[in-house]
């Protein structure tokens, strides 16, 4: 009698890796297969490498004087100045400062603003919006009726009047130095009403689910609740509202720098350059005006264009 032979141990495939689950995620399909989502994600990465890589790339410091010569102001794109033999690629504006360098140094203004100004909103709206959907009551009457207050005026108009408070009551020696951080504060403050009432709407629907019940039985507190319980299941949509805020941020920085209420002389953001070029934009000089548009243009399309995919992606009903 022979023994039967022993079947080989069967060995189990090896689990796939982090970076493999994730390329292989309904996110990163959604990705792979938006062709507008890929274009304005390399453009973004591209914009904001060029913003804080602008040291090491732009050819000038656009904002040394030791480094600036007047002889080479109004040098043409790709042209050799007339007096210094200097060419330029996008140009020099009437200061003689190189238009790529001060567009790369320009974006780097303008990021920083609209990235501070959007952490900023979406961390007092979604702070306010928890709190009014979670706790109700009188509570979420005052800060909704304050959020309907604000929605009734313009959010430039409002971000001007913060501006204008915050830059009053700063000492005259400080303003340049704190401008930047003063328009972070007004953008900021203007923009925080789309999160408040997102994450309020959110909230509703969260608190009465069982996972939220069950917290409430076996002792949670309310703010522990709300950290470590509803708060992770409403960041999607505030994912999505924090990318479309970024471009409206950019944009909102650049429209107050363009009225002369933004970033100082000493740091103009794309806003001012849009601002000096418009002053030349009728006597020939078109490069000083083009470029820093075309540039803020490319910036904001993209990062909305990013949005809308995100919000896509992110909506379970389109699955």
């Amino acid at each position: 009698m022979t023994d039967a032979p022993l079947s080989e141990p069967q060995v189990s495939a090896p689990a796939p890796s982090r970076m493999k689950r994730i390329w292989e995620s309904d996110f990163m399909w959604s990705f792979r297969h938006a062709p507008v989502a890929i274009v304005s994600a390399i453009v973004v990465l591209v914009l904001v490498l060029a913003a804080v890589f602008a040291p090491l790339i732009a050819p000038f410091d656009p904002f040394n004087p030791a480094t600036l010569n007047l002889m080479n102001g109004f040098t043409p794109p790709g042209e050799a100045n007339a007096f210094t033999g200097d060419s330029f690629l996008l140009g020099t504006d009437d200061q003689g400062r190189d238009v790529f360098s001060t567009i790369l140094y320009g974006m780097r203004i303008s990021l920083f603003v609209g990235f501070s100004a959007v952490l900023l909103a979406m961390l007092i709206g979604v702070t306010l919006g928890l709190i009014a959907g979670y706790l109700g009551g009188w509570t979420e009457s005052i800060i909704m009726r304050i959020a309907d207050v604000q929605l009734t005026f313009p959010s430039i108009l409002v971000a001007m009047l913060i501006f204008g408070i915050a830059k009053g009551i700063t000492p005259a020696e400080y303003r340049d130095q704190m401008a930047i951080w003063v328009l972070i504060l007004a953008i900021g403050l203007s923009d925080w009403v789309q999160f408040a009432r997102v994450v309020r709407g959110t909230t509703l629907v969260e608190k009465n689910k069982e996972y939220v019940q069950a917290a409430k039985l076996i002792g949670r507190s309310r703010f522990s609740i709300m950290l470590r319980h509803i708060l992770p299941n409403v960041l999607n949509p505030v994912l999505v509202i924090a990318t479309i805020s970024l471009a409206l941020a950019i944009i909102a920085e650049a429209t107050l720098s363009f009225l002369g209420v933004g970033a100082p002389p000493t740091k103009p953001s794309l806003g001012t350059l849009i601002r000096i070029g418009q002053e030349f934009m009728f006597s020939g000089e078109w490069w000083i005006l083009l470029f820093p548009a075309a540039t803020l243009l490319a910036l904001a399309l993209s990062i909305n264009l990013l949005g809308d995919w995100l919000r896509d992606a992110l909506n379970p009903r389109l699955r």
